[in-house]
């Protein structure tokens, strides 16, 4: 089959538009439910009270119920005696009042007969003083809902409380979600070796679409993996069609591949209004209309990557979803933000860029997560989201832009901005840190130690993690310090002793086991980015040995994690890599010892007594973190929180 083409792309606004302006009429219908089964479905009218609330005149206080007018003559010269069962009667908060009364006197207003027949007032009471009087929350026949609210908690109160025990609900939109894709197997399905073989991939985006589906008030219907077979997905579709469905999803086969056959099948039956949207990721969407047993049903082709699917799905479906339900998305908080590195975008495409954010003194910094669009943990691990316009070539680093938070800001405010070397021990962290001070989190961006000094000099995060290693004294950090933050005060944390080496293939198949061996024809190697601080462990022990990197294939093929390295070695990418002994065996890659580093935290002088830092130094200072570390394989963290030095920024 030919390869297709995006000619005519849209914007993410322009194609929400002409997709709505034909799918938008549909008529869900309506249901009654009982109200116990009512929680978070959607009002389809208004909502009468079927009584009055309060339904009688009640007390608001303990005390004694009495006729208003009866007690205008009392003073504190004049008291006034009120007979019990006469003049005053007994009542608890709630109950109703006695015929004849319009007032209530607190407890505590009260003198009382040693026999308890008389009551004592100093003070008049007015008229329904302490009084919750009939229909004072609601008046039977009296509208308290509207329609396109969302029942939550509060809601089922108000509707308790009218007597309204069946709302009047719009039945669940019903969604049919077709995931397809030869090279996918269900989850249950993928076997560890076929992944790493590259035989197949996990299908896990139906399982993301369904939490949003429900999450918007739909109902899900997952159907059975379609392979990529023109036929196929023409079945697939038309069978979901004349199962109910309200709206089909299709995820994947909706590229411009020679294999993505979604949008050629919902052009055949029906219509097709959009592909491809000016959007990034999200690009190769498809929307369209099609005709299956005298119904028109919408259609939504998906990309395959998590990322670009996401979008699609923010953009398109749950708009969708919730026009049918005449209700509106609430609209998410904002907050200026500073990109701490700048952001190229490709114009004529509007960007959608996940970001992670820390507050550091007043400014709000973002770092830029991983853009790829399969790259799934950029949208768990995202604070906000910054919208490049399609007009635009990026931001510039520091330069104030508007973004759209995914966390509340009481989050982002509590969070601690560490920038600089990747660690594992910096995830151990975040999560001893919410357990047991659950206001505070690690927030972690990763771009090499001198690149994190450089930003705790520039003020924008709270502490770096460093081990730059000075090659004429054999000392980590300090000299870096003295280099990078001149006048930034700064104290050094050690955070543990981490080994250094080789991460290889199980058996180690090439026989790496010395640095000279990195120059063998055979052996193919993975780097760490410039500025890291295992690059200039590397750099430092060529240069011992006279080696030219130039002669090292692959020394320019860079990666920003110990993680990713090791994950390079896993795939076959490389032969080798350099670095800590965790990485490995996490992977279950071999470990060739070289040396042990020093790893650091470099902290602000400025936040050195902030609650939150107090916070971690209290978490790395703990037996339990120690153990974990060196459970971990590879680390003495028996030193862990040890202030080591003070540098006053001179």
């Amino acid at each position: 089959m030919a390869r297709n083409t995006y000619l005519t792309m849209k914007t993410p606004t322009e194609a929400r538009e002409l997709w709505f302006s034909q799918v938008a009429a549909a008529d869900l219908g309506e249901e009654q439910i009982p109200l116990q089964d009512a929680l978070h479905r959607v009002l389809s009218r208004p909502v009468e009270a079927l009584r009055s609330s309060p339904a009688f005149h009640g007390a608001a206080m303990d005390g004694v119920a009495v006729k208003a007018e009866a007690t205008f003559t009392a003073s504190p010269r004049r008291p006034l005696r009120l007979e019990v069962g006469r003049d005053a009667f007994w009542i608890n908060t709630g109950h109703p009042l006695p015929a004849g009364t319009n007032a209530v006197i607190k407890v505590e207003e009260l003198n009382t007969d040693a026999d308890g027949r008389f009551v004592g007032i100093e003070k008049a009471a007015f008229p329904w003083q302490h009084v919750r009087k009939l229909g004072e929350d609601m008046v039977a026949t009296e509208i308290i809902l509207a329609p396109g609210i969302v029942i939550g908690a509060y809601e089922l109160g108000a509707l308790a409380a009218a007597g309204v025990l069946r709302p009047t609900v719009f039945r669940r939109p019903k969604v049919a979600v077709i995931p397809s894709g030869s090279e996918i197997v269900s989850l249950g399905e993928a076997k560890e070796e076929d992944l790493r073989a590259g035989r197949v991939l996990p299908e896990f985006n139906s399982l993301v679409f369904s939490a949003l589906i429900r999450e918007a008030g739909g109902e899900v219907d997952t159907q059975p993996i379609v392979p990529d077979d023109p036929d196929a997905i023409r079945a697939a579709i038309l069978a979901a069609a004349e199962d109910g469905a309200d709206l089909i999803m299709m995820n994947a086969g909706s590229s411009a591949g020679s294999h993505d056959y979604t949008a050629e099948v919902i052009r055949s039956l029906g219509e097709l209004f959009v592909h491809g949207i000016a959007v990034m990721p999200g690009k190769p969407t498809a929307l369209g209309l099609i005709t299956a047993g005298g119904r028109r049903v919408p259609v939504i082709g998906t990309p395959g990557y998590p990322v670009s699917a996401i979008v699609a799905v923010e953009e398109f479906v749950l708009p969708l979803l919730a026009l049918w339900q005449s209700r509106s998305l609430p609209r998410k908080d904002v907050m200026d933000v500073v990109p701490c590195n700048a952001l190229p975008s490709r114009p004529g495409m509007e960007e959608r860029i996940r970001v992670r954010l820390g507050m550091v003194g007043d400014t709000c910094y973002a770092v830029s997560l991983p853009r790829g669009a399969g790259t799934v943990t950029s949208l768990s691990r995202a604070d906000a989201v910054i919208r490049v316009p399609r007009d635009s070539e990026g931001l510039d680093a520091g330069q104030p832009v508007q973004a759209e938070l995914i966390r509340t800001r009481e989050q982002i405010e509590g969070a601690l901005l560490i920038i600089g070397s990747h660690d594992s021990t910096l995830d151990i962290i975040d999560s001893m840190l919410r357990r047991k001070h659950p206001r505070f989190r690690l927030t972690s961006a990763h771009v090499g130690s001198l690149g994190g000094l450089l930003a705790l000099n520039r003020g924008q995060c709270h502490l770096a993690g460093s081990h730059l290693l000075d090659e004429g004294t054999g000392e980590y950090n300090r000299q870096a310090m003295r280099d990078h933050l001149k006048g930034t005060p700064s104290l050094l944390v050690h955070l543990a002793d981490r080994e250094q080496g080789f991460i290889v293939l199980p058996g180690n198949p090439k026989g790496i086991t010395s640095f000279e061996k990195l120059l063998c024809d055979d052996v193919s190697f993975i780097n760490r980015q410039r500025g890291s601080g295992t690059r200039v462990l590397l750099d430092w022990e060529l240069k011992k040995r006279g080696i030219s990197p130039a002669k090292i294939h692959g020394y320019r093929d860079e990666e920003y994690t110990h993680m990713n390295v090791a994950a390079a070695v896993l795939s076959g990418r490389a032969d080798c890599a350099l670095g800590v002994r965790s990485a490995a065996v996490a992977l279950g890659l071999d470990f060739v010892p070289v040396g042990v580093e020093q790893y650091d935290l470099v902290i602000s002088r400025t936040y050195a007594e902030d609650e939150r830092m107090l916070a971690l130094l209290d978490v790395i200072r703990s037996t339990e973190f120690r153990d974990t570390v060196t459970a971990m394989g590879g680390y003495d963290a028996s030193r862990s929180g040890t202030l080591l030095w003070e540098y006053d920024g001179e």
